[in-house]
């Protein structure tokens, strides 16, 4: 006759004494249930190919969610694996909808009678706005990863708060690829007003009256020499990076969960006073990956790459030197330059070790 109460594979070994058996051994335990210890096996796997990545072995997902059946299908598995480069991907790719695609209703409705006011849809200030709330929107999508959407903001993130060296690389592709793609689609969607603008086929960029170039990334004021290029985007870069590092202080104010909304007000006031002169480009992936597409379709290009690199480092160290008071490179011994020499004897020694010099 069959047990009315059969033990289970997920009692404790007290109930299954209780029963008046002992529980069988891990690998009983998974004859049992071949179809969870499969699965079992499978997100074992997959978070060692998240450590290699640089990415938490957990990902940021309910608990109940990572041990679902519907885990072992490939493209769950894969999911698993790049939640969070998905999540900085579509981040940017919201921010650059957004962005671009305020650049592009401004510019291309110029001077439309048909807009109320009679003079186009929107000013500079809508392109502000739009900015503005695609940062925002784009953060809540990306919470899970950070929210960085920024190479720059990484980066320092990697040099003063510890985020790990090898998830760099992985954020960086996600958020270029997530500006290609977001300018794609306002390109897409704009591609008949682009027409309409410039004309048919004809692809200019600044200093060009009909130039449409700015809408995917941006380009200077003719007249601005090039250092001046560079302490423009130096000095938004320092600020955004100093202000993002004060907001996410919780020694400080902070922000808390009002984080996205305070850094629509930082990017809306970064455009509004430091938006004349370069455009504000502020960020690799907003800017070197919709030009890349834009160099594509027939536009020219030039890469401000090197000062919102410069700019982000610097702020985050004004930030640390002054402020922060947790734990950070500047707050070691020579300002974390010790560390460096130690690293560098460190690797000096292994070396040579390694070559039978030691």
């Amino acid at each position: 006759m069959a047990d009315p109460n059969p033990p289970s594979s997920t009692q404790t070994a007290a109930e299954w004494r209780a029963q008046g058996t002992p529980k069988p051994s891990s690998h009983e335990t998974s004859s049992l249930n071949p179809r969870t210890s499969n699965l079992e096996n499978k997100l074992a796997k997959l978070e060692a190919v998240r450590a290699g990545l640089g990415l938490h072995t957990n990902p940021p997902i309910d608990e109940e969610h990572k041990v679902h059946e519907h885990q072992a299908l490939l493209w769950s598995r894969i999911r698993l694996i790049l939640r969070e480069p998905f999540a900085e991907f579509m981040g940017v790719f919201i921010m650059i909808l957004f962005g671009n695609g305020s650049v592009a209703q401004v510019l291309l409705s110029t001077g439309n009678a048909s807009a109320p006011g009679g003079d186009g849809w929107g000013s500079y200030q809508s392109i502000s706005w739009g900015w503005g709330i695609g940062v925002m929107l784009g953060i809540y999508v990306a919470g899970d990863s950070g929210a960085f959407l920024n190479p720059a903001i990484t980066f320092s993130s990697c040099l003063y708060r510890k985020l790990p060296w090898r998830r760099f690389p992985i954020y960086l592709l996600a958020q270029f690829l997530g500006g290609f793609c977001g300018s794609g689609v306002v390109y897409i969607n704009y591609v008949a007003a682009i027409n309409n603008f410039e004309g048919d086929g004809k692809r200019t960029v600044p200093p060009s009256k009909t130039a449409t170039a700015g809408i995917f990334c941006t380009y200077p004021q003719a007249f601005l020499p090039r250092a001046n290029m560079f302490f423009s985007e130096f000095i938004a870069s320092t600020i955004l990076m100093f202000v993002i590092f004060a907001l996410k202080d919780d020694s400080n104010i902070g922000a808390g969960n009002l984080l996205p909304l305070m850094l629509f007000f930082l990017i809306f006031g970064l455009g509004a006073c430091f938006g004349f002169e370069t455009g504000y480009a502020l960020n690799l992936a907003r800017d070197f990956g919709p030009r890349l597409m834009s160099y594509a379709v027939g536009y020219g290009h030039e890469i401000p790459m090197v000062a919102p690199f410069c700019g982000c480092a610097f702020g985050g160290f004004l930030y640390d030197v002054f402020l922060y008071t947790g734990e950070s490179p500047v707050n070691t011994p020579w300002m974390g330059l010790k560390r460096v020499d130690r690293n560098y004897l460190s690797s000096r020694t292994v070396m040579a070790s390694s070559s039978g010099e030691v």
